[in-house]
């Protein structure tokens, strides 16, 4: 009978170890299972689909901080085109400095002001002078918050009798804003100025 007892008492652990086992093994397939299941969503989640041309492309999304500094060239390098990119047309100057002035603070806006308060666009119209921006480089810190640049271009100054090329390097800092329409990249930029802007070059037409 003790014998019979003891059979039953062992059968009894190996039961409640088997029992064991299998419940960690449920509990190691599940959670390697919501674990696979979680990076399949998030690379799910990345993937976006862009619709060009008539065509569905696939791509992948990115966080924001490793899309910054390409990002901030561009949004710097736009706002520098439309707000120095000029011809002899009033609709067009208003144009270009209205999407200019979207992507800066009051600091542009107060050279604009500046500007116009010396004839500078007047000036522009009534004498017939188209003016290009050439973008040469732009420095860019994103290790400090708002980030600093500098941007160094040169501007083609195309008048009746002349051509002259002229250097222009300008600074300031960026911070993040919200994306809109206006502002695609979702950045803002402060305390621009003009560091030079000189002649280098004249060429009689």
């Amino acid at each position: 009978m003790f014998r019979q007892a003891k059979n039953i008492d062992t059968a009894f652990r190996q039961t409640r170890l088997v029992a064991l086992i299998a419940i960690i093994g449920a509990a190691m397939v599940t959670l390697y299972g919501q674990y696979t299941a979680n990076k399949t969503l998030q690379k799910s989640a990345s993937r976006i689909f862009i619709l060009e041309g008539g065509n569905v492309r696939s791509a992948f999304a990115a966080d924001r901080k490793d899309n910054i500094p390409v990002e901030a060239r561009h949004h710097i390098g736009m706002f520098h085109y439309y707000f120095f990119s000029l011809d002899p047309d009033e609709k067009v100057i208003q144009k270009n400095i209205t999407k200019a002035l979207y992507l800066a603070d009051a600091s542009a806006k107060s050279q604009y002001d500046n500007l116009k308060e010396n004839s500078y666009y007047a000036n522009i119209i009534a004498g017939n002078i188209s003016q290009e921006l050439t973008e040469d480089s732009i420095q860019f810190d994103a290790a400090q918050y708002p980030y600093y640049f500098r941007f160094y271009g040169k501007q083609k100054i195309v008048r009746p009798t002349s051509i002259v090329t002229r250097s222009l390097v300008t600074e300031g800092f960026l911070r993040n804003v919200t994306r809109s329409d206006n502002n695609p990249h979702g950045l803002l930029i402060e305390k621009w100025k003009t560091v030079e802007n000189k002649d280098i070059n004249v060429t009689a037409r």
